[in-house]
């Protein structure tokens, strides 16, 4: 009984995870950190809140990740890195706002354009209306969501809610 109530907490940290902060793959869906893309197009698709992680994903033999400042992303110099990130299937946490940069460290790949630079903003709490009709009635709800819930067009609510259905319903199995 033991493992289930294990399991069960973590479905639940998870899901709770999954509704406070989002995990992006560098350059996912179509690619990973190589020398192909173009890093630029990618981060202006996307948005990143504080909470957020970056995953970098690469042959650990061929590439590297480097966080260097903002004179080091310029000259592709990592000889003072923040940061190393070696292992080819590296988590970056953005904890902070603020504008980082990630390099590869291996000669010649950061000029060749295997660099990002990846601006944080903090999660924004804004208040969101629903409207739905029912019958002549026209019936509205204000709700809060965090900025980057909207933006991945899920409800942190209706996330963390499901949460708690799944809890329920676990220790309603388990006992």
């Amino acid at each position: 009984m033991g493992t289930k109530a294990l399991i069960l907490i973590t479905v639940a940290l998870t899901m709770l995870g999954t509704a406070l902060g989002a995990s992006r793959t560098v350059d996912a869906p179509d690619g990973s950190w190589d020398l192909q893309t173009n890093y630029s197009q990618w981060v202006s698709r996307i948005k990143l809140t504080t909470g957020d992680e970056l995953k970098f994903q690469y042959s650990a033999a061929v590439h590297s990740v480097v966080e260097v400042s903002k004179t080091g992303y310029d000259s592709c110099n990592g000889s003072s890195p923040i940061a190393t990130f070696p292992t080819g299937n590296d988590v970056v946490p953005l904890a902070n706002v603020g504008t980082r940069y990630f390099i590869c460290g291996v000669s010649g790949h950061c000029d060749a354009g295997m660099k990002v630079e990846v601006n944080v903003k903090s999660k924004e709490v804004r208040t969101v209306q629903r409207c739905r009709r029912i019958g002549n009635r026209r019936w509205c709800q204000s709700e809060k969501v965090l900025s980057s819930a909207a933006a991945a067009s899920i409800e942190q609510s209706t996330v963390a809610r499901f949460g708690l259905i799944v809890v329920a319903a676990g220790l309603t199995l388990l006992f």
